[in-house]
This record gives C-alpha cells, sequence and structure tokens, in this order.
C-alpha cells in the first residue's frame, strides 16, 4: 500500500527543487534566446543583450551576495551546501557569458548587413579621428578624473556597477598603473560618428574606445608616456543595506548612511578584459583585496553591456519593433470624469495595451474636486520626472489631505525615494515609512469624497507601480473600484500602516503578512478537496517568481489529487512540473517578448465559480510573511473575463512561451500540426482592440463544473 501523499512529500529531497539562484539564471538564459533570435529586429536583439547584462549585474548584487554571506556565516553541511552552490553559479554564469559573447557577435554581423558599425579605435579613418579628437578634448575630458597609483598611494573606493579602464602606461624602464571610470552616467555610452568619406552608411563608437584612441591627452603634462593600453573591468557589490538600529537618527539619515555604506561593501564580482596582462590582473586583485569566494570572471573588451538598453535608433524603422499603440476606453474617454466613471462599474486597466494616464487623470481629477477630502497612496518605485507627485502636490494645494507611504527600501532606487520623501514632506504632504521589519510593496491608492454626508471610498488595487516610465515597458493589471467593501478594507490597510499596532480582520482582501499565505493555501486545499470529491478542480497561477517551500509542497499534493494546474512564471520557479509520481499535472511556461511580465494573477476554479485575485504578492517566502502585500478579488464578470482571456492567450503562446520543465532546458512551446502562431503580447493588444480573441481551444476555467478532467495521471486513495 501507498504511503500517504503528505507523508510522501514530507520525505522530497533537494532534487525536487531548483535552486532558485539557478532558476534565476535559467530566466536570464531566456533574455538571451530573444538576443539570439534572427527574427527579432537587430536593435531590439542588441537592446536584449543590454537587458541581460543589467540583469546578471543585479544577480550578482542581490542573490550571489546572499549566498557569499551564507558561507562565511554557516557551517558543516550548510556552508558546504553554499559553496557548491557558489561553484555551481560560477559555471553557469561562465558558460552565459560565453554564449553572450557569441549572440553578441552574430548581433554585430547583423547590423553589419544593415549597414550599421560599431568600430574601435583602431578602425576609424583621419576624418572620423579628428571628430574624435575633438569630442574628447571638448566633451569628455573635463569629465575623467583619472587615478594613478603609486607605492603609497590609497585604495580609491570604485562606484558600484560603473565601468572603468585600467591603463597599463609605460614610461621609460617604469610601468605605472592608472584607473579612469567611463562617464556613461553622464554622457551617451553610444556616439555616431561621420561616415568614412565615399562610405555608406552609419557609425558608431563608444566612450571607452574613444578614450582608448586620446590616452595621452589624459595624461599631458603628468607622464611621458611610450606606450599605452587600457583594459575594462567592473565590480559588482552586494547590495544589502544594514541599518544600524539606533533611535538618535531618523530613518532617512540611517537609509543614506546605509547607501554610503554599500559604495565599500564587499566585491562579489570582478569582471575584466581576458586580455588584460596577467601582471596587471593579479595587481589589481591585490589591490582590490579579491578573495577566493569572490567571482572574477574574464570576458571580452567591452563590459557594461547593460549600455545596450540605451543603443541609439538608427537606421531604418525595421530594424526597431513596432510599437503597439495604447488602446482608448471609450466609456472612460466619454466620462463627466474618472470618479464618475467608477461610480458606474469597475474598471480593470492593463498596460502598456491600456494608457497609464487613466491613472492620473483619477489622482488629477481628485486633486481638485471639492468633494474628495484625502488621498492616500503606497510609493515604491516612481519615475524620474513623476507626474503622481505632481498630482499629489496638487492636491494639497486645493486643500486635500494627502498620506504618501513611501519605501525606503527599495532596492535600488533608495536614493530616489529619499530624494521624492524630502519634497513630498516639502510640499506638505504627510510621508510615512511603513511599517518597522517590513517592506511595504503593496500598489494602492485610496481616494475617500464626501457623498450625500457620507464618506465613500474610490480604490486602486493593483501588480505594478505608480511609474509612468515602467507602465510603458511592463505588462501589469490595475483595479479600479467604486466597491465600498473594498475601499473599507484599503483604508484599513492603510491604517495598518500608519498604525502598525492595530490588526484588522479582511474578508475580502489577502493581504500579507496577514492573510496572503493562509488565503493562498486554503484555495489550494478547496481544489484538492474538490478534485478528491470527483469534481473538476483546476487553477492557473501567473507570477513572477514561485520558490516559497510550502506554496510548492501544497501544488506537488494538488497534482497528485488530480487539480490541472497551469503556471505562468516569468523568472524563478523552484518547483519542478511535469515529475512522474509528483507534479504529473503541473505545466509551467515563461513568456519573454518585447514587454516585461510583471502581474500577479492567481484563478481557482472553486467548482465552476471561479476566483480572480490580482495584486503584488509573488509566491515567495518574503512577499507572504515579510512584506506588506496585497492581493484583491476581481469581482466584476466582465473584468474576469478579460483576465481570463488574457490568461488563455498567454497559454497558448506558441512563438514567444518556453516550457518550464526539471532540466531548464528553456525549449520553446511546440506549435502543434497546422495550428497558428499566437505571439501572445500581440494577440492581446489585438483582443483589446477588437473584443476578439483568436481562436483557442476551450479554457480550463470555463467547461462546466462536473465534468471530470482526463488527468496525465490516476489519483491515488
Amino acid at each position: 500500500m501507498n504511503s500517504p501523499i503528505k507523508t510522501r512529500l514530507a520525505d522530497l529531497d533537494e532534487s525536487l527543487f531548483v535552486p532558485r539562484e539557478l532558476s534565476w539564471l535559467s530566466f536570464n538564459a531566456r533574455v538571451l534566446q530573444e538576443a539570439a533570435d534572427n527574427s527579432v529586429p537587430e536593435i531590439q536583439r542588441l537592446r536584449y543583450l543590454g537587458i541581460f547584462s543589467n540583469n546578471l549585474d543585479e544577480f550578482f548584487r542581490v542573490r550571489v551576495a546572499e549566498v557569499r554571506r551564507l558561507i562565511s556565516v554557516s557551517r558543516g553541511a550548510q556552508r558546504q551546501q553554499a559553496k557548491e552552490l557558489l561553484a555551481a553559479i560560477q559555471a553557469e554564469v561562465v558558460s552565459l557569458q560565453h554564449d553572450f559573447e557569441r549572440v553578441k557577435k552574430s548581433v554585430m554581423n547583423a547590423l553589419q548587413d544593415r549597414k550599421i558599425y560599431m568600430v574601435n579605435e583602431r578602425e576609424i579613418d583621419e576624418g572620423q579621428a579628428a571628430f574624435v579628437q575633438s569630442y574628447f578634448t571638448s566633451t569628455l575630458l573635463p569629465e575623467l578624473e583619472p587615478i594613478l597609483f603609486n607605492d603609497g598611494s590609497l585604495i580609491p573606493v570604485l562606484n558600484d556597477e560603473s565601468l572603468y579602464l585600467a591603463v597599463d602606461i609605460e614610461s621609460g624602464d617604469e610601468h605605472h598603473v592608472a584607473v579612469v571610470e567611463v562617464p556613461t552616467d553622464r554622457l551617451q555610452r553610444f556616439l555616431e560618428i561621420p561616415r568614412p568619406k565615399g562610405k555608406r552608411g552609419r557609425y558608431i563608437i563608444s566612450l571607452d574606445n574613444m578614450i582608448r584612441a586620446c590616452l595621452p591627452q589624459m595624461f599631458r603634462g603628468v607622464l611621458p608616456i611610450d606606450k599605452a593600453s587600457a583594459y575594462c573591468f567592473k565590480f559588482s557589490r552586494d547590495a544589502e543595506l544594514e541599518l544600524d538600529a539606533s533611535i538618535m537618527e531618523s530613518l532617512i539619515e540611517k537609509m543614506a548612511t546605509s547607501l554610503k555604506q554599500r559604495r565599500k561593501a564587499d566585491a562579489v564580482r570582478f569582471v575584466y578584459d581576458a586580455h588584460m596582462p596577467q601582471r596587471l590582473l593579479d595587481f589589481l586583485a591585490s589591490r582590490f583585496s579579491l578573495g577566493k569566494y569572490d567571482s572574477l570572471i574574464p570576458g571580452g573588451r567591452y563590459h557594461n553591456s547593460k549600455d545596450f538598453m540605451g543603443f541609439p535608433s538608427v537606421g531604418p524603422r525595421y530594424l526597431d519593433l513596432k510599437p503597439l499603440a495604447p488602446i482608448p476606453l471609450a466609456d472612460l474617454d466619454s466620462a463627466d470624469n474618472m470618479l464618475a466613471a467608477l461610480r458606474e462599474r469597475d474598471v480593470l486597466l492593463y498596460y502598456p495595451y491600456h494608457s497609464f494616464d487613466y491613472v492620473i487623470d483619477l489622482l488629477k481629477t481628485a486633486a481638485v474636486d471639492p468633494a474628495v477630502e484625502s488621498i492616500k497612496i503606497c510609493l515604491y518605485r516612481v519615475a524620474k520626472e513623476s507626474r503622481i507627485i505632481d498630482a499629489l502636490l496638487n492636491a494639497v494645494q486645493n486643500g486635500k489631505k494627502v498620506l504618501a507611504v513611501v519605501e525606503l527600501a527599495a532596492r535600488f532606487d533608495e536614493a530616489a525615494n529619499i530624494s521624492w520623501a524630502q519634497r513630498l514632506t516639502e510640499g506638505g504632504i504627510e510621508v510615512k515609512f511603513g511599517v518597522p521589519g517590513l517592506k511595504v510593496h503593496s500598489k494602492l491608492l485610496l481616494i475617500q469624497r464626501r457623498e450625500d454626508g457620507q464618506k465613500r471610498y474610490y480604490s486602486h488595487i493593483g501588480t505594478g507601480n505608480f511609474n509612468e516610465k515602467t507602465a510603458r515597458l511592463y505588462t501589469d493589471f490595475s483595479l479600479l473600484t467604486y466597491d465600498q467593501k473594498l475601499g473599507r478594507e484599503v483604508r484599513d490597510v492603510f491604517e495598518f500602516l500608519q498604525y502598525n499596532y492595530r490588526r484588522y480582520d479582511y474578508e475580502q482582501l489577502l493581504v500579507s503578512p496577514h492573510s496572503s499565505r493562509d488565503g493562498i493555501i486554503a484555495r489550494i486545499e478547496r481544489e484538492i478537496a474538490n478534485a478528491r470529491k470527483g469534481l473538476r478542480a483546476a487553477m492557473t497561477l501567473k507570477c513572477n517568481n514561485l520558490v516559497d517551500r510550502e506554496v510548492a509542497m501544497k501544488l506537488y499534493e494538488a497534482s497528485d489529487a488530480g487539480v490541472e494546474i497551469r503556471l505562468i512564471v516569468r523568472g524563478m520557479c523552484s518547483l519542478q512540473p511535469g515529475v512522474k509520481g509528483i507534479s504529473e499535472n503541473i505545466e509551467a511556461i515563461s513568456v519573454v517578448d518585447r514587454y516585461l511580465e510583471h502581474p500577479r494573477v492567481y484563478v481557482f476554479y472553486n467548482a465552476g465559480d471561479p476566483e480572480y485575485y490580482i495584486g503584488s504578492a509573488d509566491l515567495m517566502t518574503r512577499n507572504l510573511d515579510f512584506r506588506v502585500e496585497v492581493l484583491c478579488p476581481v469581482k466584476d464578470k466582465a473584468s474576469q473575463a478579460m483576465i481570463q482571456s488574457v490568461l488563455d492567450i498567454q497559454w497558448h503562446d506558441n512563438v514567444k512561451a518556453r516550457v518550464l520543465d526539471r532540466a531548464q532546458s528553456n525549449r520553446m512551446v511546440p506549435r502543434k500540426g497546422k495550428a497558428a502562431a499566437i505571439r501572445s503580447q500581440e494577440a492581446i493588444h489585438s483582443y483589446l482592440q477588437s473584443g476578439r480573441k483568436p481562436r483557442l481551444p476551450r479554457s480550463n476555467m470555463t467547461l462546466p463544473a462536473k465534468q471530470r478532467s482526463k488527468t496525465k495521471k490516476s489519483r491515488k486513495d
């Protein structure tokens, strides 16, 4: 007789869970696949290389740094396991780096076929050299501050993730070493220069190659130079912030101090030009105290390829992705104002297919409406030039009470959020920094209005930040609702953020750290119970990351019971789908295309009466237990239908979807027989524009409740 499923699952070994770090690298490999795809326009392929590089930078600053810390504080088997994981990470990164260089060469060749040339300092003619010398003298040289090493010189504090050149100088019988930062934060990395006389095409040179072309000028009057060469390198440092527990400093002061300390944090990666002389490499490794657990990674001549994300749009338009125009919503455009429209019905926005301007309009309307009393909002990451901030400041000028909960610890946006918090405070807005020990990641907006002598609430619960820039690049849902029950619960969340000692019971919202985990687990268990009763049971979970062990174990249990499970996971997925005897009823895909897939959407079949939740919480331990997150039920039938259609289209993507499997193969979802090509992001745009879905198989959420599914395995007693 077989052991009960729970006992069997409790004995699962680590081989049935993919380490999240390796799963993340598999995600970045999917990004690299897009750069390698010849069907992708050439300029966009180059930008995918930039995204891959930027992702890898963050991976080292966060994930690898965590593994290194684990090695330093652990003992015995745990320490050995962490060391083996770090070795596996380093091996996989080296492999990906080789793939990156191969793909980059392919992209550069494709650009050359289109008469777009990336040239170095040795490939320019006299006319181009004169242009480079002039630009260097007038624009680049004033931005350069080389550091010349000598035996007694202090070790400089180099900026994390900046691009540097190590300059090897021969002066008579002496060798000197200098380091200079390439000022890509102030100047465009890639500059178009005149084409050679008599030739066609577009010619691009990088700042680092301009510096190489003009090295003697940089040291004029300092050293007689017989020969000089320059090699790129960069650091990735531990991005973890350590906040002193002192109560004598404000949170802003402590955060600012911690940001300064980050600049001196341990290096977790040193990437360098593989052609750098060993003597020079040894010198730098010694001066910067790089240890055996630091990742020294050889690469090509160029680094900080993340700058490819800003590569100029040169050449014909077909070398870049054709823009998809935002789809207008006639009901909103014809309404007297957004508040009036929401009193009629809920609105579900889906960026970037819909414009983020609708949210801006909502705030601008509330800012001037005499009946609006207060506005409350959670700010995690905002745009550099934020119209959200402008609208909030205008609301104060119009006599509204405005509360902004600003998350200072939004990783890599800490300095910007400190600045925003100060500006908001100076503008008369009440600023709160959330809950000690809990990062506020929820995407909430609450407008309180006086109507017929009573308080009425207009709520926004979303999956993405209040950020105009990312709303054009990320897919995200925003629910705008006049539902008063939801409004009162959103009000209670803000009360908790202001007065942390208060606890609330939420009947509709799932709120981390109080009820998200229990609410999700309870809904999975309900599907398990229905499956064991012989009813159809199914769920579709779409998120950025699925790594929480309790949720993964519960999904394994659901699979064993016969629940049909579809996972659409953009990034890390520790769970292994399709494993015989464990997860045969779980299928998983990942979609990588022009937009970054960012929504969290959880749909449970519920015996034929499906429940739909959207919100900010991924299926990660930190999101369920250590952050303030909000998941909201979507009750409006039209909005439910839209969500289901979007999920169905994505599930049947056979152009940009990859299969997530035990082998982390990232193989493309196969196109079956004569099935039409479905590229989900373009198909969704067409569906939202026309109201017509492409022809698809029936959804696992819309079949009759009593129809039992044909599962991939027989359910065991």
